[in-house]
This record gives structure tokens, sequence and C-alpha cells, in this order.
């Protein structure tokens, strides 16, 4: 964490001892990703096709579990898809026509095996795997009270509450369970669950995350987004309804809406810079999105400059819609290294300062000599934006604006999105000619939260019924923060045995 009086040279200092920390100090880590499938005899190869579709949600780990009509099957493991559920030896474990798998960044909860995703229990009703994308704002409330009547919690992630909650409910049938332990959870989740009967699917009554339903050859698929659909050749074939739970099995297909009817608040960062920009969110392009917010930028702030060149990937989109509107030359002034993994340095100075250069590299060619506006879509501490705009002038860059496709983000996040708290958000505690001074740029802007809107089709943001979930730069949570008013301080990450994984 920073604090406001910092100078400007302080802000690499002690910001963790992973170069990787400071490379991305500026990047919003992903949230999760969740797959499930029904009926097809290949279900554990689908899903972990899937789940390579899904890996920009989450590159911590990732795991399947499987039923083949008597018995559960689970893999899980730390690292990307491919280094694990590429062998044919590991899918042949994962028997059976139902599975359900995760991809996860930790966001509630360490990066060890026991955290790994899907979960499972055996209750009294059979076995039930649970798969979680977001976070709940009274989960650390839920976990202290189950402990208090003698639950034993195996692992630090919230997910576990539910299957605690379900586990504990005396209503007979399962579907009735869930329903009651996820009437008593709030927060963000997509859920993805497997029984020894049913493939199960539920998203919260807000909508803030994502799931989709599709179709592969008559089996039903439940995932976090279109694009892993693409992958393996399925059909869409509706988003699941905030607060619906869908559940597959022999019998065929059932909806249950047992909550009131709410507004919908789906996630702005989804289309910011969460979902892959092939997908389809909420019936709208996520790259067309994009476009538009860059679009949106150049009429809010445009100023003469000779190119536009995108901070890769994620702000790719944005800059093409930047410069089509503005009519500037879109150029890849910055090659980004994709085979650049989590590089585990020691952080001298002089490492930090090439470090930048493993993951991005100046393209002179297409930046020597003229004035360029960098297009990213977000900010959140500045250390990689002041590394890039640095690197711009060291290429010959005679002029460096900075331009982000989203509003300043002001607000920590309890959803599902790794971002520090107020004090390590550099929005939150500098001023714009600050920010402005400490990331080198000789102009900076952000996109307005109105632009924001239209850029979504909408008129504006209504303050009294706003569209999506966009509390990191409004402040205004759209549900109760259960875990962060206790009077008691509860610490976000729990921490419990230490084990080699």
């Amino acid at each position: 964490m920073q604090n406001p009086s910092d100078p400007a040279g302080q802000l690499d200092v002690n910001l963790g001892i992973e170069l990787q920390d400071d490379l991305e100090g500026d990047t919003l880590r992903e949230e999760c990703g969740v797959f499930g499938i029904f009926g097809h005899p290949e279900a554990s190869a689908i899903t972990a096709l899937g789940l390579h579709a899904l890996q920009h949600r989450g590159q911590e780990a990732a795991g399947i579990v499987s039923f083949d009509g008597s018995r559960f099957h689970s893999e899980r493991r730390l690292g990307l898809v491919g280094d694990t559920f590429s062998r044919r030896e590991v899918i042949e474990r994962l028997p059976g026509i139902m599975a359900v798998g995760h991809v996860r960044y930790s966001t509630t909860g360490a990066t060890i095996l026991r955290n790994v995703q899907p979960l499972f229990a055996e209750l009294n009703a059979g076995g039930f795997a649970v798969g979680h994308n977001g976070n709940l704002t009274n989960g650390l409330t839920l976990r202290r009270e189950l402990v208090k009547n003698g639950a034993m919690m195996q692992s630090t992630t919230d997910t576990e509450v539910i299957l605690h909650l379900v586990a504990q409910s005396k209503r007979s049938r399962f579907i009735d369970r869930f329903i009651e332990a996820l009437r008593a959870i709030e927060g963000a989740y997509s859920l993805v669950s497997l029984t020894n009967k049913k493939l199960v699917g539920a998203r919260d009554p807000l909508g803030i995350r994502p799931l989709v339903l599709g179709d592969l050859d008559g089996c039903p698929i439940l995932t976090s987004e279109t694009c892993a659909l693409d992958m393996i050749g399925a059909k869409y074939v509706r988003d699941v309804e905030p607060g619906e739970i869908v559940v597959f099995d022999e019998e065929g297909a059932h909806s249950h809406k047992p909550f009131p009817p709410k507004p919908p608040r789906p996630c702005i960062f989804e289309y910011i810079y969460f979902s892959r920009p092939d997908s389809i969110v909420g019936g709208r392009s996520v790259y067309e999105v994009r476009k538009a917010f860059g679009a949106q930028l150049a009429r809010e702030s445009h100023v003469e400059v000779d190119v536009v060149v995108p901070v890769p990937d994620s702000g790719v989109p944005a800059a093409v819609g930047y410069s089509q509107h503005s009519g500037v030359p879109f150029e890849l002034g910055i090659i980004r290294n994709h085979y650049v993994g989590r590089t585990f340095i020691q952080p001298t100075q002089s490492v930090r300062e090439l470090g930048v250069r493993m993951k991005h590299s100046a393209n002179r060619a297409a930046i020597e000599g003229k004035r360029i506006i960098l297009i990213d879509d977000s900010l959140v501490r500045g250390t990689t934006s002041k590394k890039i705009v640095r690197m711009m002038r060291d290429a010959g860059a005679r002029e460096v604006h900075f331009r982000l496709a989203s509003p300043p983000i002001l607000y920590p996040d309890y959803y599902g999105i790794d971002l520090p708290d107020r004090g390590g958000l550099l929005a939150a505690t500098h001023t714009l000619e600050e920010m402005r001074d400490i990331i080198g740029a000789d102009s900076l802007a952000f996109l307005s939260i109105d632009g924001m809107y239209r850029a979504m089709g909408e008129p504006g943001r209504d303050p009294a019924n706003p569209k999506f979930s966009d509390h990191c730069f409004t402040g205004a949570y759209p549900t109760h923060l259960t875990d962060q008013t206790q009077v008691e301080p509860q610490p976000r990450q729990l921490s419990l045995l230490a084990e080699a994984s």
C-alpha cells in the first residue's frame, strides 16, 4: 500500500517480493471460471476443453470432478489447465457422463491445493461437488457461525461455506437443501454443482457474476462465458437468469426461481476486462462494447496525436474504437511477450527496472519521433503504467498521452475482483494531476461514468437504478457487506495449516 504523501519514486518500493506483483500492479486480477456438462460420454474431456477457453479467468489452479454412475472422481492441481488436463491418462482417471470444472484465481483463500475447486463432500444423500465464481460478502460471518456449531473446515475459501450449509439443511429433497443454503448467503456467485444424479447451476439474485446455458449434441452445458461454448462447438441457448437455479437430470431440465425478482446488476468489469473479447455477455458483444468505450473516450478527451497505441492485450479493442472514431492511425507500438509466466526473481531495483521488458517491448519503428496516445482498460496502482510511459519515451516518443477506457477506480471490491483497499488505489489517493505526474504522461484522462453507460447503450447512469454493479467507481455496493461491517475485525483471508502442494 502507498501513502498519498509518498513521492513518485517510492511507488515501486515495497510492493511485494515477487516480480509479478510489480509488473502487474495495474492489472485487475481475474476472477474464476466454471464449467459443467451432463450426459456426454466424454464429459471430462469436454470440460477440460471448456476450461482451456476460460483460462483467462484464473491461472493459479484448475480442477475437474466427474461421476461415473457409482463413484466420483476428482483431479485438482495448481497451475494452468494444460499443465494437467491435456494428458490422456488424467482424463482417463475422470470417467463418467457428467462433470464439473473450475479455473481459479484466489480472491478468498490462499493458493494451496486444499482450496482448489471444485470442492467435494460426502453428504448423507450422496456426493456433492461445487465450483464457485464470485465472493460471498457474508462468508466469513457464516463460517464463524458454522465452526462455532461444530463444523470442521478443510479449506480457507468461502465456497466451503456452501457445502456446509447444504449438509446441515434438514430438508428432504436436495434442491430444497440447495435453495435453503443459497438463501443464507450474500454477495456474488455463479455455481456449478454435481450430485450423483444432477448437474445444478445457480446465479446470484442480482446476476453480478455471469452464467450461460449451452447445448452440445443434446447435452446441456453450464459455463461462465460463451467463448467456452465456441471452443467445443456447442450452441448458446440462453443466459441463466439472475436468481435462477437450473437442474439437469435423467428426467430433463428444471428451472427454479426461489428469490423475489430484483433489477439485475451485472458486473461492469466483465465488459471492461474480465470476459474474453469474443464472448457475448448479457446479449452484448464484449469486443464491440470495448470498442465503444474507446470511441466514447475519443469523444471526451481527444488530443492531437500521430498514432493510437494499445497497452496489450486488454487495451486493444478500446484502442481500435478510439482510432476509428478519431481517425488517428492505430499502431502496435508495444509488443507483448505471451510466453512470460509467473516469474520469481529477487526484486532488486535493477531487475525490476528491466522486468517490465520481459512482458512488454517497445516497437521503436512505430513510435519514434511521434506523439502517441496510450490506451489501457484501467489503472489500479500505477506501477506498470509508469514503466510503459517511460519505455515509450526511451523509444523516442515525442509526446505520451495516457487514456483509460474506464472511470477511476476509487473503491475496493468484495465480489471476486482482487483489488487493494482504498489506500492502494492510485485514483483514490491522488488527484488527476498527481496521477499524471506519477506515471510521467503529458496528459491523463479516464472515461466518465456517464460515458461508460452511454457506450453500453444506456442514456447515462441513473443513480436511483444503476443498471450495472459499478461500485468500484461509485461506492454504490449492490448487496450487504456483512463481513465488512462486523464490530469484531475479520481477516479477508483465513490462515490455516500450511502444507506442501
